[in-house]
């Protein structure tokens, strides 16, 4: 695949604890220049980055984020706040807890909230993969598609481990009709990325993709 139409299908990502201004606008930089779907940052960056890409970019952010035990009101507070901010997509991760204890009616609740708060806008559901069974992955399937989220995320990248091959394959066999699919932490390569978007990912979570390019641009000047 194009290493081009990768770029199109990846969430240019940077929610280091320590991530400045300067290191924000770097990669809405490059997503502007390497035509990402978006940049997805940290909520307090949210407002200057919009004011600074107007509508060269789509600018996403994560809520609830990395644990995902924020109450649901803090989560809908967090997502409006975003929202009017300038955010074009929001990332929630769930409450990991609720699914253990299986509290499914909270998890939907909670969700269809958030969906209700973005409106058009897209909601993609952070599940944190590496810490479910394969019952709990099929479940979060039917609830996400109940809850009419746009997109079923593996990672936060934050946690024991990111997308697997296994875990994707695994939400295009149970995910609902028009819920997508995004693979994030650890994608590390072209053949990774190819990977995960042939077994049914629409978007990917990372970074690598955006500095192979990189380095493929500077290769190419010598």
């Amino acid at each position: 695949m194009n290493i081009n139409e990768i770029l199109k299908k990846c969430d240019h990502t940077l929610l280091s604890q320590s991530a400045t201004w300067n290191d924000i606008k770097a990669i809405c930089d490059d997503g502007i220049k390497y035509s990402t779907a978006s940049v997805c940052i940290p909520p307090s960056f949210v407002k200057e980055a919009k004011k600074y890409v107007g509508d060269k970019l789509k600018i996403c952010t994560v809520i609830g984020f990395p644990n995902g035990y924020n109450t649901t009101a803090v989560k809908v507070f967090e997502t409006r706040e975003a929202l009017l901010s300038g955010a074009d997509e929001i990332d929630t991760v769930i409450n990991i807890g609720d699914l253990k204890a299986k509290k499914y009616g909270a998890i939907l609740a909670e969700l269809k909230a958030l969906k209700s708060e973005c409106g058009e806008k897209i909601l993609k559901v952070i599940i944190e993969t590496c810490l479910l069974t394969d019952d709990e992955k099929i479940k979060m399937c039917e609830i996400v598609t109940e809850s009419g989220a746009d997109y079923i995320k593996t990672s936060t990248g934050f946690s024991t481990g990111g997308a697997t091959r296994e875990d994707v394959a695994l939400f295009a066999k149970h995910v609902g009709e028009g819920v997508l699919i995004k693979a994030a932490g650890g994608i590390a390569s072209i053949k990774d990325a190819e990977d995960f978007i042939a077994l049914g990912a629409s978007r990917l979570g990372t970074s690598r993709v955006v500095k192979i390019a990189k380095n493929e641009n500077s290769s190419s000047n010598y």
